[in-house]
């Protein structure tokens, strides 16, 4: 009888563990929001150490236009993953997936030389997608998901 009430009480523990653990999805609104003025999604949704980055455009936040070359506007987008992952208490360093969206395919070599610059070591993997029109007339999105394991290790 003994054995059977320990297992229980282990048993609860465990669930009780798992429930602890499993908080739900957090959304991560851009900053400043108004959510009756908003587009309709998340900068970003963590789950369970994933943290899904919606995509990102390169705007120049004073004028809400893209950038005024493609370095530029490559910086910018940049920067707001790399602002977003940070809100998410996460670096640049947790992605382990990126997707970019590219109105100009020949602008790849200008966007990768300042991607490299946002990485140290690793890069995560990562697909470069041609597209017809991006809103707001950007030629970049980029998209990405990151993760912080507990016992995360470094680079």
């Amino acid at each position: 009888m003994f054995k059977r009430a320990l297992l229980f009480s282990v048993l609860g523990l465990f669930v009780v563990a798992v429930r602890a653990a499993d908080t739900g999805p957090s959304f991560f609104a851009p900053p400043g929001a108004d959510p009756k003025t908003s587009p309709p999604f998340s900068n970003a949704v963590m789950v369970d150490g994933t943290f899904y980055v919606a995509g990102h455009l390169g705007l120049d936040l004073a004028t809400g236009k893209a950038g005024s070359d493609a370095e530029a506007e490559a910086r910018l987008v940049m920067d707001a993953v790399k602002q977003t992952l940070e809100r998410g208490g996460l670096t640049m360093e947790d992605l382990i997936s990126v997707t970019v969206y590219c109105t100009d395919l020949d602008l790849y070599d200008k966007f990768n030389a300042v991607y490299r610059g946002y990485f140290h070591e690793h890069y995560p993997a990562r697909a470069f997608i041609g597209v017809a029109k991006l809103v707001r007339g950007a030629h970049f999105e980029v998209a990405g998901v990151a993760y912080k394991s507990k016992t995360a290790h470094k680079h």
